[in-house]
């Protein structure tokens, strides 16, 4: 005698869902932040760049400032801007001033 056959059932799709609902939703998950990982590191690449050329303007006028901060500590600079107020370059010996010691 032929043996039957079992015949193969091809489950339904609902079916399917059902039973890997747990799977589903964990890679759903993995999926979200993987999404919101994505999302943050442009953020964080926005950031950076705005960042880099704020330093580079900074840098930019930190340089300026110093540039025209050493020429006006020049002696010849100095002489100039003084020289309207009255007072003039001394080419003597410093002189020494005494004061008498207070009485307490």
């Amino acid at each position: 005698m032929a043996a039957k056959r079992k015949r193969a059932t091809v489950p339904s799709v609902p079916a399917l869902i059902l039973d890997n609902l747990g799977y589903l939703s964990f890679l759903g998950v993995l999926a979200l932040l993987y999404i919101g990982n994505a999302h943050y590191a442009e953020y964080n690449v926005r950031r950076i760049q705005e960042l880099e050329s704020d330093i580079k303007e900074r840098r930019w006028l930190y340089m300026s400032l110093e540039s025209e901060n050493m020429y006006n500590g020049l002696r010849s600079e100095v002489v100039d801007q003084v020289r309207p107020a009255g007072l003039r370059l001394h080419r003597g010996k410093p002189k020494k001033i005494y004061a008498p010691p207070r009485a307490k």
